[in-house]
């Protein structure tokens, strides 16, 4: 066995180690790489002959080259120490940028908009004159010999296409020209940052933009040649920098033109290009600064052109003068008019500053309205407005506002782009186009500013990076979107959170579908429609303060209107045992309300579900129903059969005969009305999704006795058996459910009328003729629609009294139920003769004269 030496298992490491640190390896490759060709290569050694056979430690490392030109490299040899014979060579590697390629990668792909090209030149201006403030902190000399204003002045010339931008800052000497302008992705500012850093005497000040190096190349997105003419204090001379946007090279002279020296600071000549000399027009230049760089702290002035008005002489007309002459007693006026004398000036541009940065204490509810307006373009008041700093982790400042009126539509939040959100950075504009990365889509329609000084933005400052100072900010911004619309509704003007909900009440219901962890702010700001409540909404804190004593749920149905909702069959119990039921008569509400799962530690339960407890269950009452009509039940589950999953003994009913109630798992009637009414469902989708339907009967009602009677005597009667069909269908309507029109079923039911022989009994419960065939025809429009009525319910109970009527004592004797006395047989002739003697009872003789009217008829 070989023993390995503890100096050659060193070397392998280290060339291991160098391998990896190595940042030209060729990517995929092992390292060091095997090369067959460099075997006999002067500088190849050999660690150990042992630890070269067993690791294969062989060959020099590769470099990993460009090509084309495109990168440069330079090779370091380090050579081993003299203590060290095993050690080898490890070759190096200095990335290096091909100038000309870097430039156009700047130009034209780093910039999505070229207009920024002068938020980027302003707030280098901007920089520079910080720069100077703070030297002359410590070297007052520093602002002698040049008494300038701290001031950004641009100026342009429509007839040549230039843009100039001109600043009283630091300006620059020969070597920073070099540095700065001739180095692409050195930034001045941030050296200049790092030197207050390592000052004691002078901290860090917030207010410098510039940290990338690459804003000035911003300039060739719009020219083709830039001119940068610049005097710094502490040099006596001034220079002039030269560079074209195609060109690798650039150009720095001496300016020796006594009219185009400047006493100190920077001036930047755009020789714009053909395709962009529209930037040349002041009113363009004004608007771009009022929108990116309305807040800079240093005054922003452009040429612009102006006029005022004077009066002027008139030169008379010869006519009217030989007239002024004859009449020498007229007194003689000099004719004159007004014209506009135009002239240019300087202009200030950002006289507005920055509301944000003042305390909230010394600004006005005026001052904050006057600013929405102006900023976001509106005519109305916003409905609340928040001011607040942040400190801590993340410190920014911020105005939140919440419209009075939706710029949307209501029903408009798939876009969450709504430019609503106007984030600066140290004051400067960087971009209003966020797709969720500050506000969540559903608290789009907030507008206002944010203003930071440290956040993660990409190089051309335009995109906003995710990290985690942002989901921190986000955090922070939701938070008190929130408190300002909890401030709305618990104000004293209850007018202005029903303006609010009508406005934005769909977006806080998205956002108990989307914000999980914002559920218990959204929750007591949802306002509904109740049982006890049809005409003004009411929160869930209501709701709970008014629940009885014994209620453990907050109890729920959805329906398309407040009127199909409180005539649902599903409520009769629960309103005779005043239980308050909430209405949700959005279609996003049921959705919304499934994902809050409770409220204060209370469940929400759709009633028209199956296994409904309303906490009075009597086990032996339920023992006793079972025994009686546990026949009944399984007589109707076999002939609906898979219509439904099961037929049950109903305890949410009290007068209507049955109801079709969704699986606890499935989706409810609502539910499936609304899937089936979308124009890209699938069918076979929907068909998998729907829910098990349970057939609930109530054995008090007439109907569902007969039937009972029909499956103890007759189970096979044709009649009984499409009396049930007629009751599904029927139930089907009433509970909610999409049917389609079914003509036999109808067909049938007329036929049970023309078979039982009520017709003549039908006059005893109609007073007229009129009402009944009224009733008939209801019924029978109703029917035939396809899809769901405007009030189920209404039509259910047509139904369910006309089928009482005709089932009334078909397959029982009238002494085996107490049916009301109105359906019962009229007495025999002889009996109802006998009381015609008699006067002193007009009720019977009004009662005997029918039935014989009715009789002869």
């Amino acid at each position: 066995m070989h023993r390995i030496s503890r100096r050659s298992v060193s070397a392998v490491l280290r060339l291991r180690g160098s391998c990896s640190r190595n940042a030209a390896a060729p990517i995929g490759s092992t390292c060091p790489a095997v090369d067959s060709d460099k075997y006999n290569d002067a500088k190849f050694r050999l660690y150990s002959s042992v630890s070269a056979r067993r690791l294969g430690v062989l060959g020099t490392s590769q470099s990993l080259a460009f090509g084309d030109g495109l990168s440069s490299r330079k090779r370091y040899e380090s050579t081993a120490a003299a203590s060290d014979a095993s050690s080898s060579p490890v070759e190096k590697y200095e990335y290096q940028a091909e100038v000309s390629r870097l430039m156009d990668l700047i130009v034209n792909s780093l910039y999505s908009n070229k207009e920024v090209f002068l938020r980027e030149l302003i707030s280098n201006a901007s920089d520079a004159l910080d720069k100077l403030r703070f030297l002359s902190v410590t070297d007052p000399e520093i602002m002698k010999g040049a008494a300038l204003d701290l001031d950004i002045r641009i100026q342009t010339d429509q007839d040549n296409g230039i843009v100039t931008i001109t600043d009283s800052g630091i300006g620059m000497t020969r070597q920073e020209l070099v540095d700065c302008l001739g180095t692409i992705a050195q930034s001045g500012t941030a050296k200049f940052l790092k030197a207050l850093k390592e000052s004691k005497d002078l901290g860090s000040d917030s207010n410098l933009i510039g940290q990338f190096g690459v804003g000035f190349y911003s300039a060739f997105l719009v020219a083709d040649r830039v001119v940068v003419s610049t005097k710094s204090p502490r040099s006596d001379k001034q220079y002039v920098w030269e560079g074209e946007a195609n060109s690798s090279s650039y150009s720095i002279r001496e300016e020796t033109d006594p009219e185009k020296l400047i006493p100190r600071g920077t001036r930047l000549a755009l020789h714009l290009k053909n395709d962009d000399k529209g930037f040349a027009h002041p009113e363009r230049i004004q608007k771009l600064v009022k929108n990116y760089s309305q807040f800079v702290s240093f005054p922003i002035y452009t040429w612009q052109e102006k006029g005022y008005t004077k009066e002027v002489e008139v030169d008379e007309d010869p006519t009217e003068a030989n007239k002024d002459e004859e009449d020498a007693k007229t007194e003689k006026k000099k004719k004159t008019k007004k014209v506009v004398e135009k002239y240019w000036d300087w202009e200030l541009t950002n006289e507005t500053q920055p509301i944000w940065l003042r305390t909230p204490k010394e600004v006005t509810t005026e001052e904050y309205n006057e600013f929405y307006r102006r900023t976001f373009n509106e005519y109305l008041d916003p409905l609340a407005s928040s001011h607040f700093t942040t400190e801590g982790e993340v410190e920014f400042r911020s105005i939140l506002y919440i419209p009075a009126v939706t710029s949307m539509g209501k029903d408009d939040m798939i876009n969450p782009k709504t430019k609503n959100i106007r984030l600066y950075v140290k004051r400067v504009f960087i971009s209003d186009d966020f797709d969720g990365e500050l506000f969540p889509r559903y608290l789009s329609f907030i507008k206002g500013v944010v203003d930071s000084n440290d956040l993660p933005l990409n190089v051309s400052r335009e995109i906003l990076q995710e990290s985690r100072v942002v989901r921190i900010m986000k955090k922070r911004l939701v938070k008190k979107a929130f408190e300002m619309i909890l401030g709305i509704s618990l104000s004293d003007n209850k007018e202005d959170y029903e303006k609010f909900w009508e406005n934005y009440g769909k977006h806080l219901k998205l956002g108990c579908l989307e914000d999980r962890e914002n559920h218990k702010k959204i929750a007591p700001l949802l306002r509904f429609f109740s049982s006890q409540s049809v005409e003004e909404m009411i929160s869930l804190d209501e709701y709970v303060e008014n629940m009885k004593s014994e209620q453990k749920d907050i109890y729920y149905i959805a329906a398309d209107s407040v009127t199909s909702a409180k005539n649902t069959p599903f409520l009769e119990r629960l309103l005779e045992k005043d239980l308050e039921v909430l209405f949700l008569v959005d279609p996003i509400d049921e959705v919304a309300i499934q994902n809050l799962k409770a409220y204060k530690e209370k469940n929400f339960v759709d009633i028209s579900k199956e296994d409904l407890d309303l906490g009075d269950k009597d086990e032996e009452k339920d023992k006793v129903l079972k025994q009686e009509f546990g026949q009944t039940c399984d007589w109707i589950k076999k002939r609906l059969g898979e219509k439904v999953a099961s037929v049950q003994i109903s305890n949410r009913l009290s007068s209507s005969p049955c109801v079709l109630v969704s699986g606890r798992f499935g989706w409810s009637a609502n539910m499936e009305r609304l899937m089936k009414s979308q124009s890209m469902g699938d069918p076979s989708s929907l068909e998998f999704m729907r829910s098990r339907r349970v057939f609930e009967i109530n054995p008090n009602h007439l109907i569902i006795q007969n039937l009972s009677a029909a499956c103890k005597n007759n189970p096979d009667d044709e009649e009984a058996l499409r009396a049930i069909d007629l009751l599904y269908d029927a139930a089907l309507v009433s509970s909610g459910f999409t049917v389609s029109s079914n003509i036999f079923h109808l067909l049938n039911f007329f036929r049970c009328f023309a078979i039982c022989g009520f017709v003549a009994g039908l006059y005893v419960v109609f007073s007229t003729e009129s009402i009944f065939i009224r009733e008939l025809v209801y019924v029978a429009s109703n029917f035939f629609k396809i899809v769901q009525p405007e009030n189920p319910a209404e039509l259910g109970g047509k139904i369910y009294e006309m089928m009482g009527l005709a089932l009334s004592s078909k397959w029982s004797s009238p002494t085996e139920f107490q049916p009301a006395a109105s359906w019962q047989q009229p007495a025999p002739e002889a009996e109802i003769v006998e009381p015609v003697a008699q006067p002193q009872a007009p009720l019977e003789a009004e009662i005997v004269e029918s039935a014989e009217s009715s009789g002869q008829k």
